[in-house]
C-alpha cells in the first residue's frame, strides 16, 4: 500500500490515507504512456481539413490561349496548380485519424502518470472541497493554501460536483475535469494535480 498525505482546503496536514500501490506506487512505464497520449490526441482530431484539386476548382473550362504561336508556355487551363487560384497538388483531404489502444495499456498509462505525480510531489490530495456556494475567491485561497497557486494546475472533481466546478473554472492556469474525464493526457499536462480523497478512491477502483 502507498500512503498519501491528506490536506484540508486550508493547507493543514491531516492523517495519511493508504492507497493501492498498484495504482499509485508503480514504476512509470514511459513508452506506454507516450503511446497512449499520442493515440488519444490523434483520436481527438476531427479530420475535416480539405483542399480542392484542379478538377474541383470552379472555372478554367477554356484553354487560355492557343497551343502554338504565342511565344508563351502552353497552358490547358487557368485552374492548373501553377496558376494563382488553381488547384492544390497533393493537398490534405478529409479522413479519419483514429488509432487503437487496448484498455490494459490505457489503464497502465494512467497508473504510470499517477505514480509519477506522487513520486515527484506533484500530487495533492485534499479531504474534500468545502464550497457551500460557488466562490472563485475561496477556490483561489484554497490553491494558495495548498502551495500550487501560479502553477498550471489540473483539479479533478466528482462528476456531480457542480459547486466546485463553478468555483474553479475561471481561475487562470487552472483546468477542471471530472473523474470520468480523466485520461493519461489530462492528468499529466500540468505542474500540479489536485484531487479529493473521494476522487482518488474512484480512480483507484477504476484502475485496479
Amino acid at each position: 500500500m502507498s500512503k498519501i498525505e491528506i490536506r484540508n482546503t486550508k493547507g493543514e496536514q491531516l492523517d495519511a490515507v493508504e492507497f493501492s500501490s498498484d495504482v499509485f506506487g508503480i514504476e512509470p512505464n514511459i513508452p506506454v504512456t507516450h503511446q497512449v497520449i499520442v493515440c488519444q490526441a490523434s483520436n481527438m482530431r476531427q479530420g475535416t481539413h480539405s483542399t480542392k484539386n484542379r478538377s474541383a476548382v470552379s472555372g478554367g473550362g477554356k484553354k487560355p490561349w492557343r497551343q502554338k504561336g504565342t511565344g508563351r508556355a502552353r497552358q490547358g487551363t487557368i485552374r492548373a496548380p501553377q496558376w494563382t487560384g488553381g488547384g492544390v497538388v497533393f493537398g490534405p483531404n478529409p479522413h479519419l485519424h483514429l488509432k487503437r489502444t487496448n484498455s490494459k495499456e490505457v489503464k497502465l498509462a494512467m497508473r504510470s502518470v499517477l505514480s509519477g505525480k506522487l513520486r515527484d510531489s506533484e500530487l495533492v490530495v485534499v479531504d474534500a472541497y468545502d464550497f457551500e456556494d460557488p466562490s472563485t475567491k475561496q477556490a483561489k485561497a484554497m490553491l494558495e493554501a495548498l502551495g500550487v497557486a501560479g502553477k498550471r494546475v489540473t483539479v479533478v472533481i466528482g462528476d456531480d460536483d457542480v459547486v466546485a466546478y463553478l468555483s474553479l473554472r475561471n481561475l487562470e492556469k487552472v483546468s477542471v475535469i471530472t473523474a470520468s474525464e480523466a485520461t493519461a493526457g489530462t492528468l499529466i499536462d500540468n505542474a500540479a494535480l489536485v484531487m479529493s480523497v473521494e476522487v482518488a478512491k474512484q480512480l483507484e477502483e477504476a484502475l485496479q
